[in-house]
């Protein structure tokens, strides 16, 4: 008897790391449905992917998600958060319908993607056991799908992990970014505002955080649990800056140009021992060394923003 195709349904599959772990997932020969908003930009497509548009925060849209799947990885969600609005309604209570739809349909595993803003002002390093504060709406919805999950994990069983990511950066990024928005001004040889850097902030490589993501999936103990996953070492925002105009030899940062916001939280990062017990995961790829992937993606796309 042949084993049957691995079946995984990416939430946000047109996105930055949705990109990567259907990437990886396709290499794993699974059968790859990716839903959300949009179709892919060219860069994130691939044709062996079946792309379903639709909004998570409409119930009735859901119904286009056919057939049967052994996990669900939900990254949807808007990534502009000015409109605060649909920022809530796809963050919160897009999560609720999804979970809600796949309640009764046996899945192994449904992992949710939340953030680490949901720490809100807490001091780092962040333990998952801390009960959180978030501030901005985003945080806020992340948080109360959070909460949304786990009751229904205590209560019916519903198979959930809930992955907390720090700042995800590598090739591929939308150019809004911290990271490509350096590089890019970089390359450009311009002059670029940026704060006075004087945050301290946790990257983690996209390749490693779709490791976690695949981990996740195999391990039991990671059930109804909460898991940060960061490098657990804060890089200085200025430092980071300057490093990137040194490697590139080009760009000036006119640091103090944009003020910090007054709730601004200097230092944030995770503790991640509990990443490396229950999924057996650490961050594999050095921070310089993904830099320079990165940079050789957006040098080779020279084309900024296709």
């Amino acid at each position: 008897q042949l084993k049957s195709k691995i079946k995984i349904l990416v939430i946000g599959g047109t996105g930055f790391i949705g990109y990567h772990l259907i990437t990886q997932c396709l290499k794993k020969k699974w059968s790859v449905v990716s839903f959300s908003k949009n179709l892919p930009r060219k860069v994130r497509f691939s044709k062996k992917v079946k792309y379903i548009e639709g909004d998570l925060s409409k119930k009735k849209e859901l119904n286009k998600i056919r057939g049967k799947f052994d996990y669900v990885v939900n990254l949807g969600g808007y990534v502009d958060h000015s409109n605060k609005m649909k920022t809530y309604d796809s963050h919160f209570k897009g999560c609720k319908n999804l979970s809600n739809f796949f309640l009764s349909k046996k899945i192994k595993l449904f992992v949710q993607i939340g953030s680490s803003g949901e720490y809100g002002s807490l001091k780092s390093p962040h333990k998952e056991t801390s009960v959180g504060n978030p501030q901005s709406v985003y945080s806020k919805a992340k948080y109360y799908a959070t909460n949304h999950l786990l009751k229904l994990y205590k209560k019916k069983n519903f198979p959930v992990t809930i992955l907390r990511l720090y700042q995800a950066y590598g090739p591929r990024q939308d150019s809004n970014r911290l990271i490509p928005i350096v590089i890019n001004s970089c390359l450009k040889n311009k002059k670029f505002p940026c704060s006075d850097g004087k945050q301290f902030r946790d990257f983690v490589h996209v390749n490693d955080v779709v490791n976690a993501i695949l981990k996740s999936l195999k391990s039991k103990k990671a059930l109804g649990q909460i898991i940060n996953i960061g490098s657990g070492k804060p890089k200085k925002v200025k430092n980071l800056i300057n490093f990137l105009v040194k490697i590139i030899k080009g760009g000036k940062p006119m640091f103090g140009k944009i003020k910090l916001r007054k709730d601004e939280i200097l230092k944030i990062y995770p503790k991640i021992s509990k990443a490396k017990k229950t999924l057996n995961w650490y961050p594999r790829i050095n921070f310089t060394k993904g830099l320079n992937e990165t940079i050789k993606y957006y040098k080779k796309s020279n084309n900024f923003d296709k």
